[in-house]
């Protein structure tokens, strides 16, 4: 496989053959290569979520210190793909401030680790020009751009895995909360059906047509209005806890 098979260079990259022999036949990572007083820099696309292959940009500077580039002279393609992971980037922070489920964060991270890969590479990449050929006010503008750029791309990352962490986080406190008030409401449940229970069975039992102990049926208006009492105590304590608990509930929520 040829070079320009491989990269595809256009017809007007008439490079030297000292700089031709430095590449491979694949585009490989993001570099600045130098041969014959000529500069190759090899830049990649935005890349795509899932996506492993790259997509080259290749930027000559010839021996004249002139760049070129696919669209013809200059460097102004190296500015419009900076403008282009940076739309990148601000378009997944305005998905994180609007997300409600997992799957958005999660397609973010699955982006912004590719993307913050690549704006690092770039940097290194700018950074070898800067090397060779210090004076090169241009490349030292975007350098400093796409500094920027890997920053935002880091932070991107990082408030996508804060905000997936956060929504774990929340949605156990609730679980936890959710799961305090079914043990509440089961424990009163089991007591009053402790406290009444032996009250049916008694209330019953002196309701059926049986003989019973003489000394048993002057007891059951005694029984029936104890346990009426003991019954309504024992709501109202159980009513006042509830209450307690549900301000204690709304206060947590908020």
């Amino acid at each position: 496989m040829s070079l320009i098979e491989s990269f595809q260079l256009p017809a007007h990259y008439t490079i030297e053959r000292e700089l031709k022999d430095q590449l491979s036949g694949r585009p490989g990572h993001q570099r600045c290569v130098e041969g014959a007083g000529e500069l190759l820099l090899v830049v990649h696309e935005v890349p795509k979520p899932a996506v492993p292959e790259r997509t080259a940009i290749v930027f000559w500077k010839r021996h004249d210190l002139t760049w070129m580039q696919p669209g013809g002279a200059g460097i102004s393609e190296l500015g419009d793909l900076l403008g282009r992971f940076e739309r990148a980037i601000d378009g997944h922070e305005e998905v994180i401030d609007e997300a409600d489920t997992a799957a958005e964060i999660f397609a973010i991270i699955r982006h912004a680790a590719p993307l913050a890969r690549s704006t690092r590479n770039l940097v290194q990449a700018l950074e070898q020009v800067l090397g060779i050929d210090p004076d090169d006010r241009e490349i030292l503008a975007y350098r400093d751009r796409a500094r920027e750029i890997e920053r935002a791309a880091d932070l991107l990352q990082a408030d996508a895995r804060l905000t997936l962490e956060f929504w774990r986080v929340q949605r156990a406190e609730e679980h936890s909360r959710a799961s305090a008030r079914l043990g509440r409401i089961a424990y009163r449940l089991n007591l009053l059906a402790g406290f009444f229970l032996p009250l049916v069975a008694l209330g019953g039992l002196l309701g059926m047509n049986i003989d019973l102990p003489s000394f048993l049926k002057p007891m059951f208006w005694l029984v029936f209005f104890g346990g009426m009492l003991v019954g309504g105590l024992l709501l109202w304590a159980v009513g006042r806890q509830t209450g307690k608990s549900a301000d204690f509930d709304s206060e947590m929520d908020e």
